[in-house]
């Protein structure tokens, strides 16, 4: 059973890998097959066993669990938004559906639809922003409460970069089939203050519960990590307390999930057990410990919906409910069976589980116990236990903490150790109490055990060693980096058991290839309406403006570059070319100059006032004539003149630099326009010629003169685009001018990154197109 559900979670996976799903008839096809298939091994093996019922059993788990993915699938995807009602507002009526999500100017909240004006999906994410364009205050919206008003919808998208979050995935998971705003006109009208259906009770009780803690903790550094352990909402936790946790290790335990819905379930089912043991009647009528069973599971259920049954919430309780159901029927089963259930369970419910990090860490942090504690029948008691269990865990997650977020906490055994017992046995307790019982004091107590905790973390976070950063390891080292940490992880005495290390340390030191001397990559990054460039050399890295600001709490350097590069193994930059002073080229910089170091920073006249005065980076003019070379690769700013009257428009004086090596060239060329363009032309004619081109402006009418196209002659030309950007760009006729002139158009909003290697001849590829997903 267990190699066949194995076999199962491993024909989901297969399934999530696809470029596109199989048509209906296929999958119809198959499911009949089968089907047959299925019925006739089942047949088979009644009147006999052998291996090869066991190959058969394990192919047939294997298409099964493909199928069923592809299904699940098809269905979900049938609820789209039609392309042709993209950007256009629709009159939807329906119910908020979870705990809106404060933002700076606005709330964000999932909407139930019940109707709508034409085709529309049935659930939806959408953003509420205040008054006219923003500028107003928050409108107040509840859970449960009943609207009526126009958005503005789009198809799910995110950014498809190199190592970037899978924004249209987890959209996918929580079925979420559109994202929109909601229009002022017509007036929003709430319809009624509250629906009565189960589970949207249920969220105005968390959204009570919020408030509550809120008001009873006004101003308190820690109410969100209190809140998200009684709600589940983690939104509220400050960006600075976030890189506290994950520098430390902890971040599990300001989510709900496993740990916590376990720890409810044992001290629900340890109350539950000891009432029924003092009820001989009931002693007799039923065993305390199936009662301590069904208890448990209960508040797990109970704890689950208060956090909102979100994925990971669902995931540790269908894990609990398995054990739990295992202990009612009366079956003692293996530790690793019931995982195999629980694992079955999971992917059933939820087949899109697998694209999770918190799924593979979940599960394979159980495995990791269940591996250590199993066959050992005298283990060693108290906290030598927890400690030996604690540090197989910290070494079995590296591989699958470097895979996913290419990095791991060193400090992590000392910070658990610290943290877990506070927060499982302290502070979780008291929160959950200050839910049920009005005492202001339970509240303020595990405020204060969580600042005083918090001290202890704060101080490993910020130790030089705290955080192992690397590049993300390819699949074939993490696979030898997770033998290895098996090997580790066997008992004493197993012959060369500290071999395993040697596994791990590939992984551990590997380093991604980088361009030879003369040659370099440069890519494009998608970041929405603006530009964000990486230029990579045999030893050196530079990044051509920063991409926009999104909002007033998110930038594309925070959201986009830094987690890029640190993913793509950079620890400092050459240097930072910042093209021009408009919010979409250079919004992320201040994140990026906080996150990465760097050794200069070359900037256009609106954006070097920032830096003025500062001794590092040092901040360099970028003016024509500047020039450098690194690892024989050419870099030159070729515009703005400093010898030439200033131009009027700030577009127009945006920093063009060159690119250039043996084998082609890539010239970015900021927001220039028609009077920029035309001096650029002037002063250096078909010495503008370009293997590539960033195209100005991303794509303007203002921009792209006939004059420009005839000097680069590029045989691509990449347009950096937002979907749906309000500004229409690319033109089409700008689009058109630029295939007609010979180049291969390229656009980030539907290619996603654009990636572009000079060497011995020029390639151009694009992130969706290396990595194509059915759901994109």
């Amino acid at each position: 059973m267990r190699v066949a559900i194995v076999m199962f979670a491993l024909g989901i996976w297969a399934c999530q890998q696809l470029p596109s799903l199989p048509s209906i008839a296929w999958l119809g096809a198959c499911s009949c097959g089968l089907t047959v298939a299925g019925t006739a091994a089942f047949l088979r093996s009644r009147r006999r066993r052998g291996g090869g019922g066991c190959v058969a059993l394990g192919l047939l788990a294997l298409a099964a669990g493909f199928l069923w993915a592809s299904w699940r699938a098809e269905w979900r995807l049938a609820d789209e938004l039609p392309s042709d009602r993209e950007g256009r507002d629709v009159v939807v009526t329906g119910v908020v559906a979870d705990l809106p999500q404060r933002l700076e100017r606005g709330v964000r909240f999932v909407f139930n639809v019940d109707e709508a004006e034409g085709t529309t999906p049935r659930r939806i994410l959408v953003s509420w922003y205040g008054g006219q364009g923003g500028d107003g205050p928050a409108p107040a919206v509840r859970a449960g409460e009943r609207w009526r008003f126009a958005v503005r919808l789009k198809r799910p998208h995110g950014f498809a970069n190199p190592h970037g979050f899978d924004y249209e995935a987890w959209l996918l998971e929580r079925n979420l089939r559109a994202t929109g705003y909601v229009r002022a006109s017509p007036a929003p009208l709430r319809l009624a203050a509250l629906v009565p259906e189960p589970m949207l009770l249920v969220h105005r009780a968390r959204d009570g519960i919020r408030a509550r803690f809120e008001a009873a903790l006004a101003g308190g550094a820690y109410t969100g990590v209190l809140t998200a352990l009684a709600v589940g909402d983690q939104r509220a936790i400050p960006r600075e307390q976030w890189t506290v946790f994950r520098n430390t290790g902890v971040s599990h335990l300001v989510s709900i999930s496993g740990l916590h819905v376990s720890l409810v379930a044992l001290l629900g089912g340890a109350v539950a057990g000891r009432l029924w043991r003092r009820v001989p009647r009931l002693m007799l009528h039923w065993p305390a410990r199936k009662a301590a069973a069904l208890g448990g599971l209960a508040c797990a259920a109970g704890y689950a919906l208060l956090a909102g049954l979100g994925i990971p919430t669902q995931r540790a309780l269908v894990m609990l409910a398995v054990v739990a159901l295992a202990l009612l029927a009366g079956r003692e089963a293996a530790g690793s069976r019931v995982m195999a259930l629980a694992l079955f369970a999971v992917l059933v419910v939820d087949p899109w589980a697998v694209l999770s990090a918190g799924f593979w860490l979940s599960f394979g942090a159980v495995g990791v116990i269940l591996f250590l504690l199993a066959g050992r029948p005298a283990p060693r008691s108290g906290w030598r236990e927890a400690v030996r269990v604690q540090l197989g865990i910290t070494l079995a997650t590296v591989p699958a903490l470097l895979a996913l977020f290419n990095a791991f906490s060193l400090v992590s055994p000392l910070a658990n150790a610290l943290a877990i017992p506070v927060v499982s046995f302290l502070v979780t307790p008291l929160t959950l109490l200050a839910v049920v019982l009005p005492f202001g004091w339970l509240l303020e107590l595990a405020h204060w055990l969580t600042w005083a905790m918090m001290q202890g973390l704060e101080r490993l976070a910020a130790l030089p060693v705290a955080l192992w950063q690397q590049a993300v390891p390819p699949a074939a080292l993490t696979a030898a980096g997770v033998a290895g940490a098996a090997w580790l992880l066997l008992p004493r005495g197993t012959p060369a058991r500290h071999a395993g290390l040697f596994a791990m340390l590939p992984m551990l030191t590997w380093t991604p290839p980088r361009p030879a001397p003369g040659e370099f990559a440069a890519t494009i990054l998608e970041v929405g309406h603006g530009l964000a460039v990486h230029v990579q050399t045999a030893g050196h890295d530079l990044v051509y403006d920063t991409g926009p600001a999104y909002g007033g709490d998110s930038d594309a350097g925070e959201r986009v570059l830094l987690p890029y590069l640190t993913a793509s193994g950079l620890r400092r930059l050459d240097r930072l070319v910042l093209s021009h002073d408009d919010g979409d080229h250079s919004g992320g910089a201040a994140s990026l100059l906080v996150g990465m170091p760097m050794d200069a920073v070359v900037a256009g006249p609106g954006v070097r006032q920032r830096w003025r005065g500062r001794s590092d980076p040092r901040v360099l003019a970028c003016e024509a004539g500047l020039r450098w070379e690194r690892d024989g690769v050419s870099f030159e700013v070729l515009h703005p003149s400093p010898h030439e009257p200033p131009l009027r428009r700030d577009n127009d004086a945006s920093c063009v630099l060159r690119v250039s090596a043996p084998g082609g060239s890539l010239l970015l060329a900021g927001d220039i326009e028609k009077e920029g363009e035309r001096r650029l032309v002037a002063r250096h004619g078909t010495a503008l010629a370009s293997s590539v081109v960033v195209v100005p402006h991303h794509g303007s009418r203002s921009s792209s003169t006939p004059a420009l196209i005839e000097a680069t002659a590029p045989v691509a030309a990449v347009f950096s685009v937002g979907r749906l950007n309000p500004f229409r760009h690319p033109h089409p006729a700008v689009w058109a001018r630029w295939g007609a002139a010979g180049a291969r158009n390229w656009r980030t909003d539907s290619q996603g990154a654009v990636l572009v290697t000079v060497g011995k001849e020029v390639r151009v590829d694009a992130q969706r197109l290396r990595e194509p997903r059915y759901w994109r």
